[in-house]
């Protein structure tokens, strides 16, 4: 738990982007002793979240919020890979559509908390509603503020019906960005994954520290903490989203239900 409480943002923490360090990497003597560590703790997660499936009476929502090329879909790839299919969804959240539009900005959201018994991942998540839209000069601050506020009374809500919720936000840093973005147009079979808006969008860099500080610093809250997690070193991302997540599980302790009412399992034989 020391080894993560540092990336944890304490509730009323103002967030000083500038002291997280996106090129940590830990402690570990190479990457093959911390890609070990992490096979452990994803086993581990594996064996918890079949409890969690057949327990079905909680559930888990990990969001995941990154600037682009931040990392979201490979830590979901690599820190999920172990994790039943049946027992977790993924939601991707774009721009909102006419439909969504014409609701609440929680309204879609809401819709996709994972049930009971479930692991939920956001790629992306409510939290573009107050950060993209601050960046981009959608809404004004005030309007952010009370979205905010509106977010902590939506998360506490899911807290006390029993999700327990993980916030992370992947930091990378500005060259990091560039080089994977460079990776991208070099590699014929990456190209796929560019997008003229990521250029468009990598202007604007230099406001999202702020709108995320101001985000992450007014929503991080005891039933709902954000974790800013170092990622321009992969494996270690993975290492201490996987560990995180790991120790949600382990706090949840979910437990497998004893059997159905009123079957003597003791004296049951099935017929040949």
């Amino acid at each position: 738990m020391d080894e993560t409480r540092k990336y944890r943002i304490r509730p009323g923490h103002k967030v000083d982007w500038e002291a997280v360090d996106p090129d940590e990497k830990g402690s570990f003597s190479g990457k093959d002793d911390l890609f070990q560590a992490t096979e452990e703790l994803i086993g581990k997660i594996d064996v918890l979240q079949e409890r969690l499936y057949a327990e079905h009476q909680r559930s888990l929502l990990i969001v995941l919020q990154a600037l682009d090329t931040g990392g979201k879909d490979g830590t979901i790839r690599h820190v999920m890979r172990g994790v039943n299919p049946q027992g977790c969804q993924v939601t991707s959240f774009k721009v909102p559509n006419e439909e969504e539009k014409s609701h609440d900005f929680l309204w879609r959201v809401h819709r996709q908390v994972p049930p009971k018994g479930y692991i939920g991942i956001f790629n992306r998540s409510h939290y573009e509603d107050v950060t993209v839209t601050r960046v981009h000069k959608l809404i004004p601050a005030a309007e952010a503020e009370r979205r905010c506020t509106a977010i902590n009374d939506f998360e506490r809500l899911l807290f006390e019906n029993g999700t327990t919720i993980l916030k992370f936000f992947l930091a990378i840093s500005r060259e990091e960005q560039r080089n994977r973005l460079q990776a991208r147009l070099d590699d014929p079979e990456k190209r796929w994954k560019f997008s003229a808006s990521d250029l468009a969008e990598r202007k604007y860099w230099d406001r999202y520290p702020k709108a995320y500080g101001a985000a992450i610093s007014a929503t991080s809250t005891k039933h709902a903490p954000w974790y800013i997690i170092p990622a321009n070193h992969k494996t270690y991302r993975n290492y201490l989203v996987a560990k995180i997540v790991l120790e949600a599980l382990e706090e949840m302790n979910p437990q497998y239900p004893s059997g159905h009412e009123g079957i003597d399992y003791r004296n049951l034989k099935i017929p040949e």
